[in-house]
């Protein structure tokens, strides 16, 4: 549409003429969409707001007095804000080109103030904290141009003929060539053992495989061999059985002759032994029955005729009481005492004759045993037994 003007996404677009912009700029800010602009009246003019790029290749003197050349990178732009877009518009708008020039000339003071605080040493190993001092000293300054710097990079740092970064890093140089000759030493030692080690293999598998070999060999022969004396040992071992068989039939043989000589002669013996000594029992046996049968009716009628004389052995003892002066202090019961006395004597009387009686020969002075023993008188006589005599002490 005729007067209808519209900015790039990268561009601000600046218009002059009639009311002014923000801030009391004498232009207006546009950015991001169109605008209807009156021909004539108006003028309009575009303001870049892409990256730009500007190097600086510097000579600065460290702290140490060492002249150095640095070379840096720096990426900028015009910053996004009304205010910065105003102030790089008043600044460049004509010459956008010399936004580059003066930044580079910005940034190459700060960098020889900030190289100048520094020692060598720290500039080479602490790069980064070099650009961030840079960076941080420039921010102001470059905000009041209406610029932002996104990124400073440093690309080189050279001492030119000194030396001095030669020598400061001769001694890492010098380490990383001693860790460089260790480890190609390690590796070469490495390899030699892994050589040594594929050797030894090789010779172990080798003397494996003559040992197979010679087991393989040795089985064979011992093989043929056992095939050699396979018809030999087959005829030993069958001799062997045949000698075995006759010596256990001969061994049969003699077990069976010693069975019928022990049925012959030994067991005919033992019965016969057997038999003998069954009738000596018996015979001892029946007389000792006999004789106990003897002994008991001796016995028997021995205890008879004592029995038969306990009357006449009671009036003996009681013939010691004819003539006695007798005194009775109880009456009945007095002459009842005296009566059982007289009896028991006889009783006792006859217990002894009965001992005497049973004693070996010889232990009551010299009568016989089984003899009767003489009756005792009331005098303390003998009084001879029909057909026997009876001592009593």
């Amino acid at each position: 549409m005729f007067g209808y003007r519209v900015p790039a996404p990268d561009e601000a677009m600046l218009i002059s003429g009639g009311r002014r912009g923000q801030g009391g700029a004498p232009f207006r800010v546009v950015t991001g969409h169109g605008k209807f602009v009156l021909p004539i009246f108006r003028k309009v003019r575009f303001l870049t707001l892409a990256m730009c790029e500007a190097e600086v290749a510097e000579t600065c003197v460290t702290r140490q007095g060492i002249a150095l050349t640095v070379r840096a990178v720096i990426a900028f732009k015009v910053g996004n804000d009304t205010e910065s877009v105003v102030n790089a518009g008043q600044r460049f708008l004509s010459e956008q080109d010399q936004m580059s020039v003066l930044t580079g000339r910005i940034f190459a003071g700060h960098l020889r103030s900030i190289i100048g605080s520094m020692t060598v040493e720290e500039i080479v190993t602490e790069r980064q904290k070099l650009a961030t001092e840079v960076l941080e000293t420039s921010k102001t300054e470059m905000a009041k141009i209406g610029l932002t710097v996104d990124s400073l990079q440093i690309q080189s740092i050279d001492d030119g003929d000194t030396g001095y970064i030669d020598a400061m890093s001769a001694p890492h140089k010098a380490a990383i060539q001693r860790q460089a000759q260790i480890a190609q030493a390690q590796a070469t030692q490495a390899s030699v053992e892994a050589q040594q080690e594929a050797a030894r293999n090789q010779a172990e598998y080798s003397r494996q495989t003559a040992i197979v070999q010679a087991q393989y060999s040795a089985e064979v022969d011992r093989a043929q061999a056992q095939a050699a004396q396979a018809g030999p040992l087959a005829e030993a071992h069958a001799q062997q059985e045949v000698l075995a068989a006759q010596t256990e039939l001969a061994e049969r043989a003699a077990l069976l002759r010693q069975q019928q000589l022990v049925a012959e002669i030994v067991k005919p013996a033992e019965a016969e032994a057997e038999r003998i000594r069954l009738l000596a029992l018996a015979e001892a046996e029946r007389m000792k029955i006999q004789a106990a049968a003897a002994a008991s009716y001796d016995r028997v009628a021995l205890d008879r005729m004592l029995i038969d004389q306990l009357p006449q052995i009671v009036k003996e003892a009681s013939a010691g009481l004819q003539g006695a002066n007798v005194n009775v202090l109880n009456g009945a019961d007095g002459l009842g005492e005296i009566a059982a006395g007289l009896v028991g004597q006889g009783l006792t009387i006859l217990d002894s004759v009965r001992r005497n009686l049973g004693a070996p020969e010889g232990a009551t002075g010299g009568t016989p045993a089984g003899a009767p023993a003489g009756l005792p008188k009331a005098d303390g006589g003998t009084r001879k037994a029909p057909g026997r005599s009876i001592e009593i002490d």
